[in-house]
């Protein structure tokens, strides 16, 4: 499995992203010709708060806490590729492995984060962000944007699973690193 994975990380390495809108989900307007989803949640207040779900977010926590298991393992960090690893609870299908790119990251006093983008062998084309941030008030939000359109054969067949599938991974996401600042500030 390890050797299988070797080779699929090196052959995506040597590809590029599947989209030309690369960076998008940096600033305010995704492109057209995608489906866009953008959503956030209020995590607490305060730059400790924004510490913890930076952290957790730049280790792949959201992803992690969602199912999919990250290789290599180590912090986001611009320029990385990565396999996404699905494997449905409760069946014999083999894992989905999914390839991304690290396109951007951000760590700065109010805003950590990072967006990855579809790698060929992806379902999907386009771009994910996770982005913490806190604002002049000092709350404390994790908000997730993404556009993207159904690449593979599989994806587009069945388009309304794939779509629903989209959706509450991103609401997981959101309630992965929600879950995880409160059992922070619990522990404190």
């Amino acid at each position: 499995m390890v050797a299988d994975l070797h080779r699929r990380l090196h052959a995506a390495r040597a590809t590029a992203p599947t989209y030309a809108e690369v960076g998008a989900t940096r600033g305010g307007r995704l492109p057209d010709g995608y489906a866009h989803l953008r959503r956030r949640i209020h995590l607490g207040q305060g730059p400790e708060a924004l510490e913890w779900a930076g952290r957790y977010v730049r280790g792949w926590g959201s992803q992690l806490g969602t199912g999919f298991a990250v290789w290599p393992g180590e912090p986001a960090r611009e320029g990385a590729t990565v396999l996404l690893r699905l494997n449905l609870p409760g069946t014999r299908w083999p894992r989905l492995v999914i390839p991304c790119r690290v396109v951007w990251t951000v760590a700065e006093p109010d805003r950590i984060g990072f967006a990855y983008g579809t790698l060929p062998g992806h379902p999907e084309c386009g771009e994910e962000s996770f982005l913490v941030s806190m604002d002049a008030d000092g709350e404390v939000w994790f908000e997730v944007a993404a556009f993207s359109r159904l690449s593979a054969w599989y994806a587009r067949l069945g388009r309304p699973v794939a779509l629903l599938c989209q959706h509450l991974a991103i609401e997981r996401y959101l309630t992965a690193v929600a879950e995880h600042v409160a059992d922070a500030t619990r522990a404190r």
